[in-house]
């Protein structure tokens, strides 16, 4: 509960898997009424309602495509009806394509990996900040994207357009934290290096893990749960004084 006896809601997009769904579990530790959403999944985001449930906590799944603004808004209302006022939105759904070069993309190919990472962020921190925003009568909150190590690298030869996603997405932070400072509202991110997920799998085999260990000062990949750490620190009071920040969360790299 908050201060003002108020059941706290946080939102995850992308909740069903990886870091979404290992900030899920530490959500609900943290007393937090924790909405998960998918886009196909349902079984995998059941799952994680499931473990919440069984372990003392609240859950829900909601599925929506987060690139498409209808099912944003009506996943918002969705959860209006569900659960008490939404006091964080963790913005973690993101695609990756697999390993290219530039000059072998296609325009569907950049749109979508663009749609869902920069526009579905866009959308939810709209929707969240209507809610939260003391101009809007609510009772603040807080906001943390997930972004990329690969905004600062690049990621060339291996998925460009992905990290030019990301760095739009550090952009859209430092920019939305200052706009919304003032309405109770703290937004910022966490900047996530190779982590063991299998999105990361699914594009570079299940050998890249071992091939990327050498490029990484801490010599090995990072765990979903030691970046849903830094989220769920940004999201708390300990960071009250945390907005426009971006977390590295990258073993160094």
């Amino acid at each position: 509960m908050t201060s003002k006896g108020i059941e706290k809601t946080i939102l995850i997009t992308g909740g069903s898997r990886g870091i979404g769904a290992a900030t899920a579990m530490l959500a609900a530790r943290h007393d937090y009424t924790v909405a998960i959403n998918y886009i196909e999944r349902e079984d995998a985001a059941q799952q994680v309602v499931n473990r919440i449930e069984k372990s003392g906590g609240k859950a829900l799944a909601l599925q929506c495509d987060v690139s498409q603004e209808e099912q944003v808004v009506d996943m918002f209302k969705k959860l209006d009806a569900s659960a008490g006022p939404i006091a964080a939105l963790v913005n973690s759904a993101g695609v990756l394509a697999p390993l290219t070069r530039v000059e072998n993309l296609d325009a569907s190919r950049i749109r979508r990996i663009f749609d869902v990472n920069v526009i579905g962020s866009f959308l939810c921190a709209r929707e969240a900040i209507r809610r939260m925003s003391a101009n809007h009568g609510g009772f603040g909150g807080a906001i943390v994207n997930i972004t990329s190590g690969a905004a600062r690298i690049g990621a060339a030869n291996d998925y460009v357009d992905y990290a030019a996603s990301k760095a739009a997405i550090d952009t859209f932070t430092i920019g939305l934290a200052k706009e919304v400072a003032s309405e109770n509202i703290r937004v910022n991110a966490v900047r996530a290096g190779f982590i063991d997920t299998d999105m990361h799998e699914s594009v570079g085999g299940p050998k890249r893990f071992e091939q990327l260990k050498h490029t990484i000062p801490l010599a090995r990949v990072g765990r979903p749960e030691e970046v849903a750490e830094g989220i769920i620190w940004l999201l708390s009071e300990n960071a009250s004084y945390c907005t426009g920040t971006i977390l590295d969360v990258t073993g160094g790299r």
